[in-house]
Protein backbone atom coordinates (compact mmCIF):
# COMPACT_ATOMS: atom_id res chain seq x y z
CA UNK A 1 0.00 0.00 0.00
CA UNK A 2 1.29 3.45 -0.91
CA UNK A 3 2.28 5.83 1.85
CA UNK A 4 2.50 9.57 1.34
CA UNK A 5 4.73 11.45 3.81
CA UNK A 6 3.01 14.64 4.86
CA UNK A 7 6.00 16.74 5.70
CA UNK A 8 4.30 19.65 3.98
CA UNK A 9 5.31 23.28 4.01
CA UNK A 10 1.90 24.91 3.74
CA UNK A 11 1.70 28.05 1.62
CA UNK A 12 0.20 31.09 3.26
CA UNK A 13 -2.09 32.07 0.41
CA UNK A 14 -4.98 33.18 2.51
CA UNK A 15 -5.96 36.72 3.41
CA UNK A 16 -3.92 39.05 5.54
CA UNK A 17 -0.97 37.76 7.52
CA UNK A 18 -2.86 37.97 10.79
CA UNK A 19 -5.83 35.95 9.56
CA UNK A 20 -6.10 32.21 9.35
CA UNK A 21 -7.63 30.77 6.24
CA UNK A 22 -7.85 27.98 3.70
CA UNK A 23 -4.17 27.06 3.57
CA UNK A 24 -3.49 26.87 7.28
CA UNK A 25 -4.22 23.15 7.66
CA UNK A 26 -1.50 20.52 8.02
CA UNK A 27 -1.55 16.88 9.05
CA UNK A 28 1.40 15.88 11.15
CA UNK A 29 1.91 12.20 10.49
CA UNK A 30 2.58 9.65 7.75
CA UNK A 31 -0.60 7.97 6.62
CA UNK A 32 -1.86 5.93 3.70
CA UNK A 33 -3.69 7.41 0.75
CA UNK A 34 -6.89 5.69 1.84
CA UNK A 35 -6.60 7.02 5.37
CA UNK A 36 -5.81 10.51 4.15
CA UNK A 37 -8.81 10.80 1.87
CA UNK A 38 -11.21 9.30 4.39
CA UNK A 39 -10.75 12.41 6.50
CA UNK A 40 -11.79 15.79 5.23
CA UNK A 41 -8.97 17.67 6.97
CA UNK A 42 -6.29 15.45 5.43
CA UNK A 43 -7.88 15.58 1.98
CA UNK A 44 -7.99 19.36 2.19
CA UNK A 45 -4.35 19.46 3.24
CA UNK A 46 -3.47 17.36 0.21
CA UNK A 47 -5.25 19.88 -2.01
CA UNK A 48 -3.45 22.67 -0.18
CA UNK A 49 -0.12 21.08 -0.98
CA UNK A 50 -1.05 20.95 -4.66
CA UNK A 51 -0.96 24.76 -4.60
CA UNK A 52 2.64 24.73 -3.35
CA UNK A 53 4.17 24.29 -6.80
CA UNK A 54 2.95 27.67 -8.03
CA UNK A 55 6.18 29.23 -6.84
CA UNK A 56 6.58 32.80 -5.71
CA UNK A 57 6.83 34.96 -8.85
CA UNK A 58 7.30 37.88 -6.47
CA UNK A 59 10.99 36.90 -6.62
CA UNK A 60 12.66 38.24 -9.77
CA UNK A 61 16.00 36.63 -8.88
CA UNK A 62 16.76 33.18 -7.59
CA UNK A 63 15.74 32.53 -4.03
CA UNK A 64 16.90 29.48 -2.10
CA UNK A 65 18.54 28.07 -5.22
CA UNK A 66 15.73 28.46 -7.72
CA UNK A 67 14.34 31.20 -9.96
CA UNK A 68 10.52 31.11 -9.85
CA UNK A 69 10.35 34.22 -12.04
CA UNK A 70 13.40 34.84 -14.26
CA UNK A 71 11.24 36.57 -16.86
CA UNK A 72 11.34 40.18 -15.62
CA UNK A 73 15.14 40.44 -15.69
CA UNK A 74 15.38 38.34 -18.85
CA UNK A 75 13.20 40.97 -20.59
CA UNK A 76 14.37 44.44 -21.58
CA UNK A 77 12.71 46.17 -18.64
CA UNK A 78 15.13 45.46 -15.78
CA UNK A 79 18.73 44.81 -14.81
CA UNK A 80 20.40 43.63 -11.58
CA UNK A 81 23.95 43.97 -10.21
CA UNK A 82 24.46 40.29 -9.40
CA UNK A 83 26.23 38.51 -12.31
CA UNK A 84 25.95 34.97 -10.90
CA UNK A 85 22.16 34.83 -11.04
CA UNK A 86 20.47 32.54 -13.57
CA UNK A 87 18.74 35.52 -15.15
CA UNK A 88 22.13 37.01 -16.03
CA UNK A 89 23.05 33.77 -17.81
CA UNK A 90 19.96 34.35 -19.92
CA UNK A 91 20.99 37.96 -20.57
CA UNK A 92 24.43 36.83 -21.73
CA UNK A 93 23.10 33.97 -23.84
CA UNK A 94 25.24 31.55 -21.84
CA UNK A 95 22.47 29.30 -20.56
CA UNK A 96 21.99 25.76 -21.77
CA UNK A 97 20.26 22.46 -21.00
CA UNK A 98 22.76 21.76 -18.20
CA UNK A 99 22.66 25.04 -16.30
CA UNK A 100 19.02 26.03 -16.92
CA UNK A 101 16.96 26.24 -13.74
CA UNK A 102 15.49 22.73 -13.71
CA UNK A 103 13.00 23.64 -10.98
CA UNK A 104 10.79 25.39 -13.52
CA UNK A 105 10.12 21.99 -15.10
CA UNK A 106 10.24 19.92 -11.91
CA UNK A 107 7.94 22.11 -9.83
CA UNK A 108 5.19 22.18 -12.44
CA UNK A 109 5.11 18.41 -12.86
CA UNK A 110 5.26 17.98 -9.11
CA UNK A 111 2.15 20.16 -8.81
CA UNK A 112 0.46 18.27 -11.64
CA UNK A 113 1.14 14.95 -9.92
CA UNK A 114 -0.32 16.19 -6.65
CA UNK A 115 -3.44 17.42 -8.44
CA UNK A 116 -3.77 14.09 -10.23
CA UNK A 117 -3.45 12.09 -7.01
CA UNK A 118 -6.06 14.31 -5.39
CA UNK A 119 -8.49 13.89 -8.31
CA UNK A 120 -7.98 10.12 -8.33
CA UNK A 121 -8.78 9.79 -4.62
CA UNK A 122 -11.19 12.54 -3.58
CA UNK A 123 -14.12 10.18 -4.21
CA UNK A 124 -13.00 8.37 -1.05
CA UNK A 125 -13.77 11.41 1.10
CA UNK A 126 -17.25 11.03 2.61
CA UNK A 127 -19.71 13.90 2.61
CA UNK A 128 -21.42 14.82 5.86
CA UNK A 129 -23.13 17.71 7.60
CA UNK A 130 -19.99 19.83 7.44
CA UNK A 131 -18.73 18.72 4.02
CA UNK A 132 -21.30 18.72 1.25
CA UNK A 133 -21.16 17.37 -2.28
CA UNK A 134 -20.96 20.99 -3.44
CA UNK A 135 -17.84 21.44 -1.29
CA UNK A 136 -16.32 18.35 -2.85
CA UNK A 137 -17.09 19.55 -6.37
CA UNK A 138 -15.45 22.87 -5.59
CA UNK A 139 -12.29 21.10 -4.47
CA UNK A 140 -12.36 19.03 -7.64
CA UNK A 141 -12.66 22.25 -9.64
CA UNK A 142 -9.65 23.70 -7.87
CA UNK A 143 -7.52 20.65 -8.61
CA UNK A 144 -8.57 20.63 -12.26
CA UNK A 145 -7.68 24.32 -12.52
CA UNK A 146 -4.28 23.76 -10.91
CA UNK A 147 -3.53 20.92 -13.31
CA UNK A 148 -4.39 23.17 -16.26
CA UNK A 149 -2.45 26.11 -14.81
CA UNK A 150 0.72 24.10 -14.30
CA UNK A 151 0.52 22.77 -17.86
CA UNK A 152 0.14 26.37 -19.07
CA UNK A 153 3.22 27.44 -17.15
CA UNK A 154 5.16 24.71 -18.98
CA UNK A 155 3.72 25.37 -22.43
CA UNK A 156 4.52 29.07 -22.36
CA UNK A 157 8.27 28.37 -22.09
CA UNK A 158 8.70 24.93 -23.69
CA UNK A 159 5.92 24.62 -26.28
CA UNK A 160 4.25 21.21 -26.37
CA UNK A 161 5.03 19.08 -23.30
CA UNK A 162 3.89 15.68 -22.00
CA UNK A 163 0.29 15.93 -20.83
CA UNK A 164 -0.12 14.26 -17.45
CA UNK A 165 -3.79 13.71 -16.63
CA UNK A 166 -3.41 10.69 -14.34
CA UNK A 167 -1.19 9.97 -11.34
CA UNK A 168 2.33 8.89 -12.20
CA UNK A 169 3.97 6.20 -10.11
CA UNK A 170 7.51 5.06 -9.48
CA UNK A 171 6.80 1.90 -11.47
CA UNK A 172 5.87 3.84 -14.62
CA UNK A 173 8.14 3.49 -17.65
CA UNK A 174 9.35 7.05 -18.17
CA UNK A 175 11.57 6.00 -21.08
CA UNK A 176 8.39 6.10 -23.17
CA UNK A 177 7.39 9.59 -22.04
CA UNK A 178 6.91 11.83 -25.07
CA UNK A 179 6.06 15.43 -25.77
CA UNK A 180 2.53 16.17 -26.91
CA UNK A 181 1.80 18.55 -29.78
CA UNK A 182 1.28 22.20 -28.95
CA UNK A 183 -2.32 22.10 -30.10
CA UNK A 184 -3.06 19.06 -27.95
CA UNK A 185 -1.71 20.95 -24.95
CA UNK A 186 -3.72 24.08 -25.78
CA UNK A 187 -6.91 22.05 -26.21
CA UNK A 188 -6.25 20.18 -22.97
CA UNK A 189 -5.74 23.39 -20.99
CA UNK A 190 -8.83 25.04 -22.47
CA UNK A 191 -11.01 21.98 -21.87
CA UNK A 192 -9.74 21.64 -18.30
CA UNK A 193 -10.72 25.26 -17.68
CA UNK A 194 -14.17 24.53 -19.10
CA UNK A 195 -14.50 21.61 -16.66
CA UNK A 196 -13.38 23.69 -13.69
CA UNK A 197 -15.44 26.83 -14.32
CA UNK A 198 -18.91 25.48 -13.35
CA UNK A 199 -17.50 23.87 -10.20
CA UNK A 200 -15.96 27.08 -8.85
CA UNK A 201 -17.35 30.36 -7.51
CA UNK A 202 -16.61 33.29 -9.82
CA UNK A 203 -15.60 35.48 -6.89
CA UNK A 204 -14.49 34.75 -3.35
CA UNK A 205 -16.76 36.07 -0.63
CA UNK A 206 -14.61 35.36 2.42
CA UNK A 207 -11.06 36.45 3.18
CA UNK A 208 -10.59 32.95 4.58
CA UNK A 209 -10.57 31.73 0.97
CA UNK A 210 -8.07 34.19 -0.48
CA UNK A 211 -5.60 32.25 -2.60
CA UNK A 212 -8.08 29.59 -3.74
CA UNK A 213 -8.80 29.13 -7.42
CA UNK A 214 -12.01 30.64 -8.78
CA UNK A 215 -13.99 30.46 -12.01
CA UNK A 216 -12.55 33.91 -12.74
CA UNK A 217 -9.05 32.42 -12.63
CA UNK A 218 -10.05 29.58 -14.96
CA UNK A 219 -11.73 31.98 -17.40
CA UNK A 220 -8.60 34.15 -17.43
CA UNK A 221 -6.31 31.16 -17.90
CA UNK A 222 -8.28 29.92 -20.89
CA UNK A 223 -8.22 33.37 -22.48
CA UNK A 224 -4.48 33.76 -21.92
CA UNK A 225 -3.68 30.34 -23.38
CA UNK A 226 -5.71 31.05 -26.51
CA UNK A 227 -4.06 34.47 -26.89
CA UNK A 228 -0.63 32.84 -26.81
CA UNK A 229 -1.75 30.19 -29.29
CA UNK A 230 -2.98 32.89 -31.69
CA UNK A 231 0.31 34.82 -31.56
CA UNK A 232 3.11 34.49 -34.16
CA UNK A 233 5.39 32.33 -31.99
CA UNK A 234 2.83 29.50 -31.85
CA UNK A 235 0.69 30.19 -34.93
CA UNK A 236 2.29 28.62 -37.99
CA UNK A 237 5.78 29.77 -37.01
CA UNK A 238 8.09 28.73 -39.91
CA UNK A 239 10.95 28.24 -37.43
CA UNK A 240 9.19 25.15 -36.05
CA UNK A 241 7.44 23.58 -39.04
CA UNK A 242 9.99 20.77 -39.30
CA UNK A 243 10.27 20.13 -35.56
CA UNK A 244 9.02 16.59 -34.90
CA UNK A 245 9.38 13.75 -32.43
CA UNK A 246 11.13 10.46 -33.20
CA UNK A 247 8.00 9.08 -34.81
CA UNK A 248 7.77 12.01 -37.19
CA UNK A 249 4.86 13.73 -35.46
CA UNK A 250 5.10 17.49 -35.97
CA UNK A 251 5.00 19.18 -32.57
CA UNK A 252 4.00 22.69 -33.70
CA UNK A 253 1.19 23.96 -35.96
CA UNK A 254 2.15 23.87 -39.61
CA UNK A 255 -0.02 26.72 -40.84
CA UNK A 256 -1.26 30.07 -39.61
CA UNK A 257 -4.83 29.91 -38.31
CA UNK A 258 -6.48 33.32 -37.98
CA UNK A 259 -9.46 31.81 -36.16
CA UNK A 260 -7.43 31.62 -32.96
CA UNK A 261 -7.57 35.42 -32.66
CA UNK A 262 -11.37 35.19 -32.69
CA UNK A 263 -11.25 32.39 -30.14
CA UNK A 264 -8.94 34.41 -27.91
CA UNK A 265 -11.16 37.48 -28.19
CA UNK A 266 -14.28 35.48 -27.38
CA UNK A 267 -12.63 33.87 -24.34
CA UNK A 268 -11.31 37.19 -23.03
CA UNK A 269 -14.70 38.89 -23.43
CA UNK A 270 -16.41 35.96 -21.72
CA UNK A 271 -14.00 36.35 -18.81
CA UNK A 272 -14.54 40.12 -18.59
CA UNK A 273 -18.32 39.91 -18.74
CA UNK A 274 -18.66 37.15 -16.14
CA UNK A 275 -16.13 38.75 -13.81
CA UNK A 276 -17.72 42.18 -13.96
CA UNK A 277 -21.14 40.64 -13.37
CA UNK A 278 -19.70 39.05 -10.22
CA UNK A 279 -18.34 42.34 -8.87
CA UNK A 280 -14.81 42.59 -10.27
CA UNK A 281 -13.87 46.03 -11.62
CA UNK A 282 -10.88 48.16 -12.52
CA UNK A 283 -9.26 49.46 -9.33
CA UNK A 284 -10.30 53.10 -8.84
CA UNK A 285 -10.05 53.71 -5.12
CA UNK A 286 -8.00 56.93 -5.32
CA UNK A 287 -8.57 60.03 -7.46
CA UNK A 288 -4.84 60.63 -7.86
CA UNK A 289 -3.85 58.28 -10.72
CA UNK A 290 -0.30 57.87 -9.40
CA UNK A 291 -1.53 56.83 -5.98
CA UNK A 292 -4.25 54.65 -7.49
CA UNK A 293 -1.85 52.71 -9.71
CA UNK A 294 0.69 52.29 -6.91
CA UNK A 295 -1.86 51.14 -4.34
CA UNK A 296 -3.47 48.67 -6.73
CA UNK A 297 -0.48 46.38 -6.11
CA UNK A 298 -0.36 46.99 -2.35
CA UNK A 299 -4.10 46.67 -1.62
CA UNK A 300 -4.17 42.90 -1.40
CA UNK A 301 -6.95 40.93 -3.10
CA UNK A 302 -8.76 44.04 -4.35
CA UNK A 303 -11.61 43.82 -6.85
CA UNK A 304 -9.35 43.94 -9.89
CA UNK A 305 -7.42 40.83 -8.87
CA UNK A 306 -8.79 37.59 -10.32
CA UNK A 307 -6.18 35.24 -8.86
CA UNK A 308 -3.24 36.08 -6.62
CA UNK A 309 -0.51 34.38 -4.67
CA UNK A 310 0.27 35.36 -1.11
CA UNK A 311 3.98 36.18 -1.26
CA UNK A 312 4.23 36.32 2.52
CA UNK A 313 5.92 38.84 4.78
CA UNK A 314 9.48 38.24 3.62
CA UNK A 315 10.45 41.80 2.68
CA UNK A 316 12.27 40.39 -0.34
CA UNK A 317 10.80 42.94 -2.76
CA UNK A 318 11.67 45.84 -0.49
CA UNK A 319 15.20 44.57 0.19
CA UNK A 320 15.88 44.25 -3.54
CA UNK A 321 14.25 47.55 -4.54
CA UNK A 322 14.91 49.91 -1.61
CA UNK A 323 17.86 52.30 -2.01
CA UNK A 324 21.00 51.80 0.04
CA UNK A 325 20.25 54.78 2.29
CA UNK A 326 17.11 52.96 3.47
CA UNK A 327 18.91 49.66 4.01
CA UNK A 328 18.09 48.17 0.61
CA UNK A 329 20.25 46.35 -1.91
CA UNK A 330 19.74 48.78 -4.83
CA UNK A 331 19.09 45.69 -6.93
CA UNK A 332 15.96 46.03 -9.08
CA UNK A 333 17.11 48.49 -11.74
CA UNK A 334 14.73 49.56 -14.54
CA UNK A 335 16.48 50.01 -17.86
CA UNK A 336 16.63 53.30 -19.73
CA UNK A 337 14.59 51.91 -22.62
CA UNK A 338 11.77 51.08 -20.20
CA UNK A 339 11.94 54.60 -18.73
CA UNK A 340 11.80 56.00 -22.26
CA UNK A 341 8.68 53.94 -23.00
CA UNK A 342 6.46 56.07 -20.76
CA UNK A 343 4.60 58.67 -22.78
CA UNK A 344 4.34 62.30 -21.83
CA UNK A 345 1.21 63.26 -19.92
CA UNK A 346 -0.18 64.67 -23.17
CA UNK A 347 -0.16 61.16 -24.68
CA UNK A 348 2.75 61.75 -27.04
CA UNK A 349 5.86 59.57 -27.21
CA UNK A 350 8.94 61.41 -25.89
CA UNK A 351 11.33 59.29 -27.94
CA UNK A 352 10.61 57.73 -31.32
CA UNK A 353 13.75 55.64 -31.76
CA UNK A 354 17.51 55.50 -31.30
CA UNK A 355 20.65 56.17 -33.29
CA UNK A 356 23.17 53.30 -33.61
CA UNK A 357 25.15 54.72 -30.68
CA UNK A 358 22.09 54.73 -28.43
CA UNK A 359 21.37 58.43 -28.78
CA UNK A 360 17.61 58.95 -28.55
CA UNK A 361 15.56 60.46 -31.35
CA UNK A 362 13.55 63.01 -29.38
CA UNK A 363 10.02 63.91 -30.37
CA UNK A 364 10.22 67.68 -29.92
CA UNK A 365 6.45 68.06 -30.35
CA UNK A 366 5.90 66.03 -27.18
CA UNK A 367 7.54 68.62 -24.93
CA UNK A 368 10.17 66.18 -23.68
CA UNK A 369 13.58 67.61 -22.82
CA UNK A 370 16.83 65.95 -21.81
CA UNK A 371 18.51 69.17 -20.68
CA UNK A 372 17.74 71.48 -17.80
CA UNK A 373 15.96 71.01 -14.51
CA UNK A 374 12.44 71.52 -13.20
CA UNK A 375 11.74 75.03 -11.94
CA UNK A 376 8.89 73.93 -9.66
CA UNK A 377 7.26 70.89 -8.12
CA UNK A 378 4.88 68.89 -10.29
CA UNK A 379 1.20 68.15 -9.52
CA UNK A 380 0.82 65.99 -6.41
CA UNK A 381 4.63 66.31 -6.16
CA UNK A 382 5.14 63.72 -8.88
CA UNK A 383 8.49 65.43 -9.30
CA UNK A 384 10.22 68.04 -7.19
CA UNK A 385 11.84 71.27 -8.25
CA UNK A 386 15.41 70.68 -9.35
CA UNK A 387 15.01 67.22 -10.90
CA UNK A 388 16.06 66.59 -14.47
CA UNK A 389 13.54 67.59 -17.13
CA UNK A 390 13.81 64.01 -18.37
CA UNK A 391 11.41 63.06 -15.59
CA UNK A 392 8.95 65.95 -15.88
CA UNK A 393 5.43 65.64 -17.25
CA UNK A 394 5.32 61.90 -17.87
CA UNK A 395 2.54 59.27 -17.77
CA UNK A 396 1.31 59.05 -14.13
CA UNK A 397 2.20 55.35 -14.12
CA UNK A 398 5.84 56.33 -14.51
CA UNK A 399 5.83 58.00 -11.09
CA UNK A 400 4.18 54.97 -9.49
CA UNK A 401 6.62 52.54 -11.09
CA UNK A 402 10.09 54.13 -11.26
CA UNK A 403 12.27 55.76 -8.62
CA UNK A 404 14.54 58.18 -10.51
CA UNK A 405 17.29 60.53 -9.42
CA UNK A 406 15.74 63.15 -7.16
CA UNK A 407 12.43 61.30 -6.76
CA UNK A 408 10.92 61.51 -3.27
CA UNK A 409 10.52 58.11 -1.63
CA UNK A 410 9.54 57.29 1.97
CA UNK A 411 11.21 60.25 3.68
CA UNK A 412 13.93 61.51 1.32
CA UNK A 413 14.98 62.28 -2.22
CA UNK A 414 16.88 59.58 -4.09
CA UNK A 415 20.58 60.29 -4.67
CA UNK A 416 21.73 57.99 -7.44
CA UNK A 417 24.72 59.99 -8.62
CA UNK A 418 28.14 58.51 -7.93
CA UNK A 419 28.80 60.19 -4.59
CA UNK A 420 25.16 60.36 -3.51
CA UNK A 421 23.73 58.49 -0.54
CA UNK A 422 22.31 55.88 -2.93
CA UNK A 423 25.09 56.06 -5.49
CA UNK A 424 27.71 53.58 -6.54
CA UNK A 425 30.38 55.33 -4.48
CA UNK A 426 28.48 54.42 -1.32
CA UNK A 427 27.71 50.86 -2.31
CA UNK A 428 29.75 47.73 -2.67
CA UNK A 429 28.57 44.74 -4.64
CA UNK A 430 24.94 45.85 -4.28
CA UNK A 431 24.95 48.93 -6.45
CA UNK A 432 22.40 50.55 -8.72
CA UNK A 433 23.45 49.65 -12.27
CA UNK A 434 21.16 51.98 -14.27
CA UNK A 435 20.40 54.98 -12.08
CA UNK A 436 16.82 53.81 -11.44
CA UNK A 437 15.04 51.62 -8.88
CA UNK A 438 11.73 49.80 -9.10
CA UNK A 439 8.92 51.44 -7.15
CA UNK A 440 5.96 49.33 -8.31
CA UNK A 441 5.07 46.54 -5.80
CA UNK A 442 7.36 48.16 -3.20
CA UNK A 443 5.66 49.04 0.08
CA UNK A 444 6.98 52.37 1.43
CA UNK A 445 5.63 51.48 4.88
CA UNK A 446 8.30 48.77 5.23
CA UNK A 447 11.34 49.42 7.38
CA UNK A 448 14.34 47.22 6.63
CA UNK A 449 16.46 48.28 9.61
CA UNK A 450 13.62 47.47 12.00
CA UNK A 451 12.65 44.29 10.16
CA UNK A 452 9.11 45.60 9.62
CA UNK A 453 7.47 44.22 6.48
CA UNK A 454 3.94 43.75 5.29
CA UNK A 455 2.12 41.01 3.43
CA UNK A 456 2.65 41.15 -0.32
CA UNK A 457 0.62 39.42 -3.01
CA UNK A 458 1.46 38.57 -6.62
CA UNK A 459 -1.44 38.88 -9.10
CA UNK A 460 -1.33 36.06 -11.65
CA UNK A 461 -4.45 37.44 -13.35
CA UNK A 462 -6.11 40.85 -13.06
CA UNK A 463 -9.00 42.39 -14.91
CA UNK A 464 -6.96 45.22 -16.45
CA UNK A 465 -4.73 42.69 -18.20
CA UNK A 466 -7.81 40.94 -19.61
CA UNK A 467 -8.94 44.28 -21.06
CA UNK A 468 -5.66 44.48 -22.94
CA UNK A 469 -5.82 40.81 -23.96
CA UNK A 470 -9.28 41.37 -25.39
CA UNK A 471 -8.32 44.55 -27.23
CA UNK A 472 -5.31 42.87 -28.81
CA UNK A 473 -7.15 39.75 -29.93
CA UNK A 474 -10.12 41.73 -31.24
CA UNK A 475 -7.88 44.10 -33.18
CA UNK A 476 -6.09 41.17 -34.81
CA UNK A 477 -9.40 39.46 -35.61
CA UNK A 478 -11.50 42.42 -36.73
CA UNK A 479 -9.34 45.52 -36.80
CA UNK A 480 -9.68 48.62 -34.58
CA UNK A 481 -13.37 48.38 -33.74
CA UNK A 482 -15.14 50.67 -31.28
CA UNK A 483 -14.73 47.98 -28.62
CA UNK A 484 -10.96 47.91 -29.11
CA UNK A 485 -10.90 51.64 -28.39
CA UNK A 486 -13.30 51.21 -25.47
CA UNK A 487 -11.13 48.76 -23.56
CA UNK A 488 -7.80 50.44 -24.26
CA UNK A 489 -9.23 53.83 -23.35
CA UNK A 490 -10.66 52.42 -20.12
CA UNK A 491 -7.12 51.52 -19.04
CA UNK A 492 -5.69 54.86 -20.17
CA UNK A 493 -8.44 56.91 -18.54
CA UNK A 494 -7.97 55.06 -15.26
CA UNK A 495 -4.26 55.90 -15.50
CA UNK A 496 -4.96 59.61 -16.05
CA UNK A 497 -3.88 59.49 -19.70
CA UNK A 498 -5.66 60.85 -22.81
CA UNK A 499 -7.73 58.49 -24.93
CA UNK A 500 -6.24 57.13 -28.14
CA UNK A 501 -6.67 59.24 -31.28
CA UNK A 502 -9.48 58.14 -33.58
CA UNK A 503 -8.84 56.81 -37.07
CA UNK A 504 -6.02 54.37 -36.30
CA UNK A 505 -5.52 51.53 -38.75
CA UNK A 506 -4.97 47.94 -37.64
CA UNK A 507 -1.17 48.18 -37.66
CA UNK A 508 -1.16 51.52 -35.84
CA UNK A 509 -3.59 50.17 -33.26
CA UNK A 510 -1.40 47.10 -32.79
CA UNK A 511 1.55 49.38 -32.03
CA UNK A 512 -0.52 51.33 -29.48
CA UNK A 513 -1.72 48.12 -27.81
CA UNK A 514 1.84 46.83 -27.56
CA UNK A 515 2.87 50.17 -26.05
CA UNK A 516 0.00 50.12 -23.57
CA UNK A 517 0.87 46.60 -22.44
CA UNK A 518 4.47 47.66 -21.94
CA UNK A 519 3.64 50.36 -19.41
CA UNK A 520 0.41 49.10 -17.80
CA UNK A 521 1.78 45.58 -17.23
CA UNK A 522 5.39 46.55 -16.55
CA UNK A 523 7.27 44.15 -14.25
CA UNK A 524 4.28 41.79 -13.98
CA UNK A 525 6.02 39.06 -16.06
CA UNK A 526 4.17 40.00 -19.26
CA UNK A 527 6.88 41.77 -21.20
CA UNK A 528 9.09 38.68 -21.67
CA UNK A 529 6.23 36.58 -23.01
CA UNK A 530 4.81 39.40 -25.10
CA UNK A 531 8.11 40.01 -26.90
CA UNK A 532 8.53 36.28 -27.46
CA UNK A 533 5.03 35.57 -28.71
CA UNK A 534 5.16 38.63 -31.00
CA UNK A 535 8.58 37.43 -32.26
CA UNK A 536 10.28 40.76 -31.60
CA UNK A 537 12.74 39.48 -28.96
CA UNK A 538 15.77 39.84 -31.33
CA UNK A 539 15.11 43.59 -31.18
CA UNK A 540 14.17 43.87 -27.49
CA UNK A 541 16.27 41.23 -25.69
CA UNK A 542 19.41 41.55 -27.79
CA UNK A 543 22.06 44.25 -27.93
CA UNK A 544 23.01 47.19 -25.71
CA UNK A 545 21.30 48.07 -22.44
CA UNK A 546 21.60 51.67 -21.30
CA UNK A 547 21.16 53.58 -18.06
CA UNK A 548 22.39 56.81 -16.54
CA UNK A 549 26.09 57.38 -15.87
CA UNK A 550 26.24 55.95 -12.35
CA UNK A 551 30.02 56.46 -12.16
CA UNK A 552 29.69 60.23 -12.40
CA UNK A 553 28.04 63.09 -10.61
CA UNK A 554 28.46 64.99 -7.36
CA UNK A 555 25.00 66.55 -6.99
CA UNK A 556 21.42 66.30 -8.19
CA UNK A 557 22.07 68.78 -10.98
CA UNK A 558 25.41 67.46 -12.17
CA UNK A 559 24.98 67.00 -15.92
CA UNK A 560 27.60 64.25 -15.98
CA UNK A 561 25.18 61.80 -14.35
CA UNK A 562 22.49 62.30 -16.99
CA UNK A 563 24.53 60.89 -19.85
CA UNK A 564 23.11 57.71 -21.37
CA UNK A 565 25.71 55.06 -20.64
CA UNK A 566 26.15 51.45 -21.78
CA UNK A 567 25.41 49.04 -18.92
CA UNK A 568 25.84 45.74 -20.76
CA UNK A 569 25.27 44.02 -24.09
CA UNK A 570 22.74 41.21 -24.13
CA UNK A 571 22.55 38.18 -26.40
CA UNK A 572 19.41 36.69 -27.92
CA UNK A 573 19.79 34.00 -30.56
CA UNK A 574 16.72 33.33 -32.68
CA UNK A 575 15.00 30.93 -32.84
CA UNK A 576 16.96 29.13 -30.11
CA UNK A 577 16.16 31.48 -27.24
CA UNK A 578 12.44 31.76 -27.93
CA UNK A 579 11.90 28.55 -25.96
CA UNK A 580 13.61 27.18 -22.87
CA UNK A 581 15.74 24.07 -23.13
CA UNK A 582 14.29 21.03 -21.40
CA UNK A 583 16.74 20.31 -18.55
CA UNK A 584 19.19 17.62 -19.64
CA UNK A 585 18.60 15.86 -16.34
CA UNK A 586 14.99 15.29 -17.41
CA UNK A 587 15.93 14.04 -20.86
CA UNK A 588 18.36 11.63 -19.21
CA UNK A 589 15.41 10.16 -17.31
CA UNK A 590 13.10 10.13 -20.32
CA UNK A 591 15.21 9.81 -23.49
CA UNK A 592 12.18 9.94 -25.81
CA UNK A 593 11.71 13.60 -24.94
CA UNK A 594 12.91 15.75 -27.83
CA UNK A 595 15.00 18.78 -26.97
CA UNK A 596 13.81 22.15 -28.25
CA UNK A 597 15.39 23.48 -31.48
CA UNK A 598 18.89 24.93 -31.12
CA UNK A 599 19.64 23.41 -27.74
Amino acid sequence: MKHIPYLITILLLAGAACKKGFLDKQPDESITIEEAFQKRAYAEAFLTDAYASMGNEYYFTDYLGTSPNPYVIAADEMNIPWPEKFEKLMNKGSWNAYNVDAQLWKNMYEGIRKANIFLANIDKTPVDATFSEADKQRWIGEAIFLRAYYHFRLVRIYGGVPIMNAPAGVADDFTKLRRTTLDSCVQFIASECDLAIPKLPVKLTSDRDYGRATAAAALALKARMLLYRASPLFNGNPDYVSFADRDGNKLFPQQYDASYWEQAATAAKDCIDKCEAAGYALYKRYTNPVENYQQMFLDNHNNEVLFAYNAGVTGWMEKCAFPGSLGGWNGYNPTQVQVDAYEMANGMAPITGYQPDGTPIINAASGYQESGYAAADGPDKRWLAGVSNMYVGRDPRFYATINFNGAYFVDRQMEFWQSGADGRGNAGRDYNTTGYLLKKFVNPAANISQGRFLLGTWPFFRLGALYLDYAEALNEAQGPTAEVYEYIDAIRTRAGMPKLPQGLGKDAMRARIWQERRVELAYESYRYFDCHRWKIAPQTDNGPVYGMNISAGSSLQDNAFYKRTLVETRVFQAPKHYLFPIPQSEIDKAPALIQNPGW
